[in-house]
């Protein structure tokens, strides 16, 4: 290869000319009164981190696809399609490694056995990771779920034993989080080796009534979830923070809010009422994602049901918002009714 084959934008001559060539096409664009163009997937995510927004509500909803489709080539090619037949906003890789169980944990004590998992244990889903940059990653962001330290520890054992094991004696279980945390950060460095733009990152075990004394959260579970988080936020340009009541609701979301996330998914049902999502938002002081429940209409509704209550939700939210399911709908949902709530995000303009 000659020198000139070799050149890139990141050359400082060919930089000079990309940018003079640039300002010649704003002037000129300027001059002629052009509107600018619509921004594209990435350009819009990522107009969410800084300044009033993209101009268009971005919106994505997930689902988990059937076994056969989970991991690998089967799951690049699944992944694809829906992204497609929903217009949606970013690609969203779906977490399906889960730690298989040990029944051999017993007891607190037991959790020194729990072993790290390196890449090799990960190489279906980061096939599926890899795949998925390399089809999709020059029009959207590409971000991977990722699930907390408590959550893979809880699949080890079944979250109820897990809970007993920190309630019984939380500093011999932090062995055991230790190394799960080790596992999923060896996962993220992978990604990041890949070339993915960064992680939806869920967190449970602080909703209401998971452990007896709530202190338990915040000495146990959570510098789990900011050890892993903290990461994502110095590595990666785009994160997502879920904080997911699949499990059960919660009380108050202030144990959260000093958690990193350039967008914050989370439910505004609670155990002591409804929050609005310009509530939720100021709380956070960062876009909000959601605002439609994953068990209403977005799962079993007409597409006309499914337009007024996307409808309503956008109109509830701030402008800088991202239009969703407040955790993964049902498998079952429609991807025609998916793609109605996403086409009205994008049509949506405040009166």
């Amino acid at each position: 290869m000659n020198r000139s084959e070799g050149r890139t934008k990141d050359d400082p001559a060919t930089r000079r000319r990309f940018v003079a060539s640039l300002s010649m096409t704003v002037a000129a664009a300027a001059a002629s009164g052009a509107q600018p163009a619509k921004p594209g997937k990435r350009e819009a995510m990522l107009g969410l981190k800084n300044g009033p927004g993209p101009g268009y509500v971005p919106a994505a909803f997930f689902l988990h696809f059937d076994e056969p489709f989970r991991l690998g080539k089967p799951a690049v090619e699944k992944h694809l399609e829906y992204y497609r037949a929903t217009g949606m906003d970013f690609v969203k890789i779906q977490y399906e490694r889960t730690f298989p169980p040990k029944p051999e944990i017993r007891t607190p004590a037991d959790w020194r056995s729990m072993p790290t998992y390196g890449v090799e244990f990960y190489a279906p889903q980061l096939e599926a990771v890899e795949g998925l940059v390399k089809a999709a990653g020059h029009e959207a962001l590409v971000l991977v779920t990722l699930y907390s330290p408590f959550m893979c520890a809880g699949h080890t054992v079944g979250r109820p034993v897990l809970v007993k094991h920190i309630e019984e004696d939380g500093e011999a279980v932090r062995a055991g989080l230790e190394a799960v945390t080790d596992s999923l950060l060896g996962f993220v460095r992978g990604c990041r080796q890949l070339g993915v733009d960064g992680f939806y990152a869920s967190t449970q075990g602080g909703e209401a009534g998971t452990f007896r004394d709530p202190a338990l959260f915040a000495k146990y579970v959570k510098p789990y979830d900011l050890r892993v988080m903290k990461e994502l936020d110095a590595t990666f340009r785009f994160n997502i923070l879920h904080v997911c009541d699949y499990e059960a609701p919660y009380a108050d979301l202030a144990p959260f809010v000093e958690y990193p996330g350039h967008v914050v998914s989370c439910p505004s049902h609670f155990t002591t009422g409804e929050v609005g999502l310009r509530e939720l938002a100021r709380r956070f002081n960062r876009p909000i994602m959601g605002g439609m429940d994953r068990k209403g209409v977005i799962g079993t509704g007409t597409d006309e049901e499914i337009r007024q209550a996307a409808t309503e939700a956008l109109q509830a939210a701030t402008d800088r918002f991202v239009l969703g399911a407040d955790c993964t709908v049902p498998s079952n949902a429609r991807w025609e009714g998916l793609r109605t709530a996403i086409a009205t995000a994008h049509g949506f303009r405040r009166s």
